[in-house]
């Protein structure tokens, strides 16, 4: 089930972005349909949910990068579309971001791309769109660091120690937060 939603994702992604001006609002949308159709198809939005969106996520990387968009700059609007999805069908947000975070990260990798600067937008949109919908920021930036990290981690070699130094050399992430994730996502290692 899950490697035909990065199948869906990724077929959808690179239809919706072939040929537009705006590449951030297509991934957006089209991120956000998918994540509605996988949470109301599976019947449970709170469950099983985190590896579905990682699939999305995952895919929605992989069909950007089929039309020549960069993970970098589909990041943040895959982000965008997996918390406005979720939280559209009533999902767990927090959750949802850690899924998002992880399948960015993951796909990326896959890829060939930038795993730090894809986490650090994938961080980026995880505070922007938490704050639309409402959500605790400071919950989904922790939630969105853990994700990326547990996709480096699965990755292996450096990526862990490049998605961290993405992390906290980024002056757009607020830096205090970004430690204080990162230093949760450690003690949960132990």
């Amino acid at each position: 089930m899950l490697a035909q939603i990065i199948t869906e994702a990724t077929d959808a992604v690179a239809a919706a972005v072939k040929g537009v001006d705006n590449i951030l609002d297509a991934v957006t949308g089209s991120v956000k349909d998918q994540v509605v159709n996988v949470l109301q198809g599976t019947g449970e939005v709170a469950g099983t949910g985190v590896e579905a969106i990682a699939s999305v996520a995952s895919g929605a990387i992989k069909g950007a990068g089929q039309v020549g968009s960069s993970a970098t700059d589909t990041a943040f609007g895959t982000m965008s579309g997996v918390v406005k999805g979720t939280s559209q069908v009533g999902g767990d947000v927090i959750q949802a971001v850690r899924g998002g975070a992880e399948g960015i990260v993951s796909a990326t990798a896959e890829t060939g791309g930038d795993i730090g600067a894809a986490a650090v937008s994938a961080v980026q949109g995880a505070i922007k769109s938490a704050g639309d919908v409402g959500a605790d920021t400071a919950a989904a930036t922790q939630s969105a660091v853990g994700g990326a990290l547990q996709a480096a981690t699965t990755v292996g070699g450096d990526a862990t120690q490049t998605v961290r130094d993405a992390l906290l050399s980024t002056a757009a992430l607020p830096r205090d937060v970004i430690e204080a994730a990162l230093k949760g996502s450690d003690e949960n290692k132990s």
